[in-house]
């Protein structure tokens, strides 16, 4: 399930979700080589936040496998740097594209709400927030977490309570069958909580993978931080905030429901 673009119009130029997919692809050229060996590893281990090396937990030296020919030494002294930096590499050429491609469909209706200042320091905060929760689910783990996926949860947090009505088209494909369909945002972000709140019960300390509880920590921390960064007064032009809002029809919803 992929979504493809949402039905749901923007007032303000998103120019903080242009500025922060573009510090993303830049981080992905200049740092990361384009996701080429051994610059990727050598990123990661440098500066992707390693929960152990944070809170020194883990003792200096000790060494993790991150690459086929790569190895992270964790240093003696906390890198609290890392928490900021890390949300601006990736993994792999998946992992960039399908985070910037979910940071451009809900990225620029969350800062339509609130305005481009309050934006950036909300996608910050979600993103704090999504490591903490990363970090609190298992503090002594020596493996490097990198991606904009937490932030990006806290964007889609935000989203589902702002347009919870608004039809989200998403791709859906099964082996050799494929097809798009319209749902209501809260069905699609609500079916994306559901899986990372299984995938996260089911793997509490993270052995590498998915960061699940990043995710969950962004995505309630913009649930939460929506209720205050939100401006009422660019969201009284919106056609389709709220649950009182009459529901946008689409061709894609219409031909399901026959």
């Amino acid at each position: 399930m992929f979504p493809i673009r949402d039905d749901n119009p923007h007032f303000l130029t998103p120019y903080v979700t242009y500025g922060i997919i573009s510090l993303n692809v830049i981080a992905w050229v200049l740092v990361q080589g384009l996701g080429s060996e051994p610059t990727l590893s050598g990123s990661v281990c440098s500066l992707g936040l390693v929960p152990g090396e944070l809170l020194q937990t883990v003792p200096a030296g000790t060494r993790f496998q991150v690459g086929p020919n790569s190895v992270c030494v964790l240093g003696d002294t906390s890198t609290w740097y890392t928490a900021i930096t890390s949300m601006f590499l990736h993994g792999g050429w998946f992992h960039i594209i399908s985070n910037m491609w979910f940071l451009w469909i809900f990225g620029n209706n969350v800062e339509d709400s609130m305005g481009h200042g309050r934006f950036a320091i909300f996608y910050l905060l979600c993103g704090l927030s999504a490591a903490a929760l990363q970090i609190a689910s298992n503090p002594e783990s020596a493996i490097p977490m990198v991606g904009a996926s937490g932030a990006i949860g806290g964007i889609m947090g935000a989203y589902v309570l702002l347009y919870p009505r608004v039809h989200v088209h998403i791709f859906i494909f099964f082996g050799f069958f494929f097809t798009t369909i319209a749902v209501p945002a809260y069905l699609m972000l609500g079916y994306w909580f559901l899986l990372q709140m299984v995938g996260g019960l089911g793997k509490l300390s993270t052995q590498g993978g998915v960061a699940f509880w990043a995710h969950i920590g962004g995505f309630l921390a913009g649930a939460v931080l929506i209720l205050v960064f939100r401006d009422q007064r660019l969201l009284s032009r919106h056609p389709y905030y709220g649950w009182r809002r009459p529901r946008l029809p689409t061709r894609s919803w219409h031909k399901i429901k026959r």
